[in-house]
């Protein structure tokens, strides 16, 4: 926007400086408009670098950020591994505490159970030694023979021996529900302590992929900006490219208008030799264009003529596929039967035209010069207008030249 406003401020300052001094002749103008649209396009160079730049930074943060969304996936699929084996594990230390509160459960009985037979042990040994009873001797003297006494002395000590087995069940079965519980406290604590490990890893893994997404944010954020910054230089190419444009359009003009009261002079010379015309195929056409304008553009006397020599068939048919010039042809065999009038030799499509000649800019443009379109030929005949083979619906007719988007303009006199 700066070089903008100074190349107005540039021309603004040259306008009143003329203006001081009588005027701006005709050269000047063009000079300033010639300067103008080289700095045009010095700034559309500048802007198409700037955007080559964009799109490589475009194509590189893509890359990196399609980098760190893959990295940011594989960490999401490992958390839902280790979510899945914390719940896993949830689920075995609830079945751990269900087994534990049942062994204390086994435990608590196994305790009764050892003090009930430790008490009846104690209540008998009591009532033998303590309270003086005799029932285990009075067993044993009521016996009336040997072997009624052997039985009743081995009766007594089975019973003293079961009183010691059953205590040393009810101790044993104790303790294995104690070693039971406490294995399985300690298979708890370790389930609880694996829980605890994936848990923090869990937290590390969504900490990094926090930091990851937070990071693909960034790239995307970059990415966008640029994304609008392309779009600004793009909007000012083009404006810029309208400028250019109109500046060519008018250079074409300002040429013409400056170049024609010195054409007067030849057009008035040539008018009287036509001694060049070619008298193979006059024209046969109704030309609505002044003879008198054309000569009077600026150009080479045989392009003018060639010009001129081509709107006398105005009116006539266009034929696809034909090189008539009065009974009908088709844009290419228009241009190329005009020309072959001449001396001159061209190549049959529109295409091939492209390359004929030399190539001018349309600010250049000259009477007798070729104008390319997608698809189409025209030749040129000053003041912004060409004659061409159009359609099989108009034929041969006179246009405006900005008709369509031009490729190019060839010169071939």
């Amino acid at each position: 926007m700066r070089k903008k406003k100074g190349v107005r401020r540039f021309l603004c300052a040259l306008l009143c400086a003329a203006t001081l001094t009588g005027g701006v002749g005709a050269g000047q103008v063009l000079q300033v408009q010639a300067a103008k649209k080289d700095d045009l396009k010095r700034q559309n160079e500048e802007d198409e670098q700037n955007l080559d730049d964009l799109e490589d930074q475009v194509n590189e943060l893509s890359e990196e950020q399609d980098g760190i969304d893959s990295e940011i996936e594989a960490l999401s699929n490992e958390i839902a591994e280790i979510m899945a084996s914390i719940s896993l594990l949830e689920e075995e230390i609830e079945v751990k505490k269900a087994q534990i509160a049942q062994a204390k459960l086994d435990l608590e009985e196994a305790i009764k159970a050892e003090r009930a037979q430790y008490e009846a042990m104690k209540v008998r040994i009591k009532e033998m030694y303590e309270s003086g009873d005799s029932t285990y001797l009075d067993i044993l003297f009521s016996a009336t023979t040997m072997e009624s006494l052997l039985n009743k002395a081995d009766y007594v000590e089975k019973l003293h021996e079961y009183d010691r087995k059953m205590f040393t069940n009810y101790q044993t079965a104790r303790q294995n529900v104690e070693n039971l519980k406490e294995e399985l406290e300690i298979e708890e604590s370790e389930l609880e302590a694996t829980q605890e490990g994936l848990q923090e890893e869990m937290d590390s893994v969504e900490l990094a992929r926090a930091e990851l997404e937070e990071i693909s944010a960034d790239y995307a954020m970059q990415i966008s900006k640029a994304k609008q910054r392309a779009e600004v230089y793009k909007t000012q190419i083009k404006q810029r490219n309208a400028q250019i444009k109109q500046i060519e359009e008018e250079e074409r003009r300002a040429a013409e208008e400056a170049a024609r009261k010195k054409a007067e002079e030849e057009a008035r010379k040539n008018k009287g030799n036509s001694s060049s015309t070619p008298n193979n195929t006059k024209p046969t056409g109704k030309a609505t264009v002044n003879k008198d304008e054309i000569m009077a553009a600026n150009g080479s006397a045989k392009g003018k003529e060639v010009a001129v020599y081509a709107c006398g068939f105005v009116g006539n048919p266009y034929v696809a596929g034909g090189t008539s010039l009065t009974n009908g042809a088709d844009c290419s065999g228009f241009t190329q039967s005009v020309y072959k009038q001449f001396g001159y030799s061209l190549p049959r499509n529109s295409t091939s035209q492209r390359t004929a000649g030399k190539q001018v800019s349309y600010g250049e443009a000259q009477p007798g010069d070729i104008i390319c379109y997608p698809g189409h030929v025209a030749i040129y005949i000053g003041n912004g207008k060409i004659v061409h083979a159009s359609s099989a619906k108009t034929g041969i007719k006179i246009s405006n030249a900005l008709y369509r988007e031009i490729i190019c303009v060839r010169r071939i006199v």
